[in-house]
C-alpha cells in the first residue's frame, strides 16, 4: 500500500477493524509517518448488466451508490446507511449467479431496499427510475407505498407481542 503523501511502499498496520464485507485498517507511513485508512472488500464476480437499449457494460457499484446519495439527499440518511443499502443490493445481484442482468431488475433491488430505508427517498428514486410523464404516475406511486407501509405496519399489545 502507497502513502497517500510521499508514495512509500511501507507502512505498517495500527489497527484493523472488520464487519460484514469490509476490512478497515488504519495504517501509518513508515518513511514520512502520516497516517491513513484502508479498506479491504471481497470482490464478488458481478453479473454484465443488459441496458434498455440493449448495450453490455460492467457492473459498477459506484452507480448504485451515486443514485442512493441523490434520492436520499436531505432525508438524514448516513453515508454508513447508504453503503449498508449497496452491500445489501450487490449481495443481492451476486447471489442470483448469473452472466447477466437486466437493469431494470436492478432498479427492482434498489427500490425495494429504498423503501425499507426512507419512504421519501424511495420516491425520488422511483419518480427518475420509472421516468414519470405526469403527476398521476407519482400519485399512483404514494398510494402504493401508503397501502404497503398499513399493511406492514403492526400494532403492540400490552404482552409486547405485535398483533396485525
Amino acid at each position: 500500500m502507497r502513502c497517500p503523501r510521499c508514495k512509500s511502499p511501507d507502512s505498517s498496520v495500527i489497527d484493523s477493524r472488520a464487519d460484514e464485507s469490509t476490512i478497515r485498517r488504519r495504517r501509518e507511513c513508515l518513511n514520512c509517518s502520516v497516517r491513513f485508512t484502508t479498506y479491504e472488500r471481497i470482490e464478488l464476480i458481478m453479473p454484465m448488466v443488459v441496458k434498455k437499449d440493449g448495450r453490455r457494460e460492467t457492473f459498477d457499484r459506484s452507480k448504485i451508490r451515486a443514485g442512493l446519495i441523490r434520492a436520499c439527499e436531505k432525508t438524514g440518511i448516513s453515508m454508513e446507511e447508504i453503503d449498508k443499502a449497496v452491500e445489501r443490493i450487490e449481495g443481492l445481484i451476486a447471489d442470483l449467479h448469473i452472466k447477466e442482468i437486466v437493469g431494470k431488475r436492478i432498479g427492482e433491488f434498489v427500490m425495494d431496499t429504498l423503501q425499507g430505508v426512507n419512504q421519501i427517498a424511495y420516491v425520488r428514486f422511483a419518480s427518475v427510475y420509472r421516468e414519470f410523464k405526469d403527476v398521476s404516475q407519482f400519485v399512483d406511486t404514494l398510494k402504493t407505498l401508503e397501502a404497503r407501509s398499513k399493511r406492514g405496519s403492526h400494532k403492540k399489545t400490552k404482552s409486547g407481542s405485535h398483533k396485525r
